[in-house]
């Protein structure tokens, strides 16, 4: 998905080295309108290198989406009385185990949907799954019982997510990005088994398909 970015990175961070050396070699001469110039040109592509260079970051751990795919598979199986254990296995074949308490068990996640001209650059819509949850029935017990909340995502510097929406200069190349969440029962007796699928408009939740 970056492999265009980080080829645009390398050309900006050459052409910024040859505009600086040039700008040098034009102050040595006393051409200080045409070494400022240079200067402030090998900044502008300096600085672009290193916003191509935050999204490669930002991006590692979100899973390109062009349809609706199966983001994880989640068995859960009850252990005590609003306690159940949940079983996550991600597309790359990552096995989590979670202990939860409540009634259902709550996903959400970051979609990041990038402007057409940032397409150009490889960059396509993505999304990655970022916490799970226990959820309660009822609004009291969700208010006043043990919350039991983990992270799903990977660990990174930098946010791809957090950067669209802390930096304007990154608003242009963004179309979308939002945050969507689901939850299904996790009271059977016996368990179940569920597909947690995304796609463009959101999150949501299904019984596994018999394999």
């Amino acid at each position: 998905m970056t492999g265009i970015v980080r080829l645009v990175m390398v050309a900006l961070d050459l052409l910024a080295i040859v505009l600086f050396v040039v700008a040098a070699l034009a102050w040595r001469r006393r051409y200080r309108l045409s070494s400022s110039v240079g200067f402030l040109a090998g900044a502008v592509c300096l600085l672009l290198a290193l916003l191509c260079g935050a999204i490669t970051v930002g991006v590692r751990g979100y899973r390109a989406l062009t349809q609706e795919v199966v983001a994880a598979t989640i068995k859960t199986e009850p252990i005590a009385p609003q306690r159940f254990r949940a079983t996550v296995t991600l597309p790359d074949g990552s096995l989590h185990m979670f202990d939860l308490a409540g009634d259902a068990v709550y996903v959400d996640a970051h979609v990041l949907k990038w402007h057409p001209m940032a397409t150009l650059l490889g960059l396509q819509t993505a999304y990655e799954l970022d916490r799970i949850a226990g959820r309660y029935q009822t609004l009291s017990d969700e208010q006043n019982r043990e919350r039991t909340v983990y992270s799903l995502a990977a660990a990174k510097p930098i946010d791809a997510f957090d950067l669209a929406r802390r930096y304007w200069v990154l608003r242009p190349l963004v179309d979308a990005e939002y945050g969507s969440a689901t939850f299904t029962s996790a009271t059977a007796q016996r368990g179940g088994v569920y597909e947690v699928r995304v796609s463009t408009s959101g999150l949501l939740v299904r019984p596994a398909q018999p394999r």
